[in-house]
C-alpha cells in the first residue's frame, strides 16, 4: 500500500440561455455549446473518468434535478461572453486533456472551476483553463466537482473530498498518461480556490477509503490559488481555524485584486503563513479587477496573471 505523500520538488528548509422550446433536463444549452466549442476549438477531446465507483461518491445520497446549464441569456457576461454555469452535479468527474506530445513536459494540474458551490464556471474557469496549460505543454484534469454544496458546515467537504480523490487518481495513472507523479499540481478559482487550498493544506483524507485508487498519495506537488475564496473570517482579520501549514506544505501561486468582494485576505494572509514557513511561495495582488475574470483578458493588468503564473512555474521548474 502506497500512502507516502510525494516528495516535493522543493525541500523547504527547516525551522463552467437556454431556448425556451429545449427541455430543462438538457446537459448544456445549445447557445452555451457553441460558445464552448469556439473558445475551445484548439482542445483535443476529453477523456472524461468517473472519480468515484460506480460514479456517486460513498454516502452521497441527495437527488438533484438533472445537470444543466444554468445561465440565463444575455446576462452575467464575461469580457463580454457568455459563460457556462453547470449546476445539479452528482456524478463527479475528471475531463483529462493531454497536452500536446511535442510540448508535453509531464506536469499535470487538477483545475477546479469556482461557483460559490452552487454552480460550476465550467469553461470559464475550467476548459479555457486547460486549453491554456496544454499550450504550456501541461496536461489538465478539469474537475467536476459536486455542486451544490452537500452541507454548509462545513460547506467545502464535498468538494474537497473529490479534489482529494481526483489528485490520487491523476496520481495512479501517471505511467498510463506519460505523466510524471511527482509534477502533478492543483488550480482552484474562487470557491474552486478553497477547495484547491484544503486539498493542498489538510492533513487527512475528508472520506474513508473507496478502492485501491485512495492508497495512492493526494498531496499535490504545488498550487495555483486564484481569488481564493473563504480562507479567512469574515472580517479577513485571522485564517479559518482549519487553515493551517507547516514547513512541508507545497508552494502556492497566489493572484487576486486588492478590490475583490471576495476578500483579498484570503490569499495575503495564507501567504504569510507560508512565508513564515519558510515555503517558497508567490503573491501577486492588483489594483483593480474584481471577481471571476478566469483568464479573460480585459484592459487592466489583473487579466495578466497567467503570464505570471507561467514564469513562476517556469523559474519553480514546474515546466521547462
Amino acid at each position: 500500500m502506497n500512502t507516502t505523500q510525494p516528495k516535493f520538488k522543493h525541500s523547504p528548509k527547516p525551522a463552467q440561455n437556454r431556448p425556451h422550446s429545449m427541455p430543462t433536463a438538457a446537459r448544456l444549452t445549445v447557445l452555451s455549446l457553441l460558445c464552448f466549442i469556439a473558445s475551445n476549438a484548439s482542445l483535443p477531446a476529453a477523456e472524461v473518468v468517473k472519480l468515484w465507483p460506480g460514479g456517486r461518491a460513498p454516502g452521497d445520497t441527495l437527488q438533484l434535478a438533472a445537470e444543466a446549464d444554468t445561465s440565463e441569456p444575455g446576462k452575467g457576461l464575461v469580457a463580454g461572453r457568455p459563460i457556462i454555469r453547470l449546476g445539479n452535479v452528482s456524478q463527479p468527474e475528471i475531463h483529462y486533456y493531454a497536452a500536446p506530445a511535442d510540448k508535453a513536459n509531464g506536469t499535470c494540474i487538477v483545475i477546479c472551476p469556482g461557483g460559490g458551490h452552487r454552480i460550476l464556471a465550467w469553461d470559464l474557469e475550467g476548459t479555457e483553463v486547460a486549453e491554456w496549460l496544454n499550450g504550456l505543454g501541461i496536461s489538465a484534469a478539469v474537475l467536476k466537482y459536486r455542486v451544490p454544496a452537500r452541507t454548509e458546515n462545513p460547506r467545502y467537504t464535498a468538494a474537497v473530498q473529490d479534489a482529494q480523490r481526483a489528485l490520487s487518481l491523476v496520481r495512479s495513472r501517471a505511467s498510463q498518461w506519460k505523466i510524471d507523479a511527482n509534477k502533478i499540481g492543483i488550480l482552484g478559482f474562487s470557491a474552486g480556490g478553497e477547495t484547491a487550498a484544503l486539498a493542498t493544506i489538510l492533513p487527512e483524507r475528508l472520506y474513508p477509503k473507496a478502492d485501491q485508487t485512495d492508497d495512492v498519495a493526494w498531496k499535490p506537488n504545488f498550487a495555483v490559488l486564484i481569488y481564493p475564496a473563504y480562507l479567512v473570517n469574515k472580517t479577513g482579520t485571522q485564517l479559518q481555524e482549519h487553515v493551517k501549514v507547516d514547513s512541508q506544505t507545497p508552494p502556492i501561486f497566489f493572484a487576486h485584486a486588492a478590490n475583490d468582494s471576495v476578500l483579498p485576505h484570503s490569499s495575503v494572509l495564507l501567504w504569510l503563513e507560508l512565508k513564515k514557513h519558510k515555503v517558497p511561495s508567490e503573491l501577486h495582488i492588483y489594483s483593480q479587477g474584481g471577481h471571476g475574470y478566469g483568464l479573460r483578458a480585459t484592459e487592466l493588468p489583473v487579466t495578466g496573471w497567467p503570464a505570471a503564473c507561467a514564469a513562476w512555474l517556469k523559474t519553480e521548474k514546474w515546466i521547462d
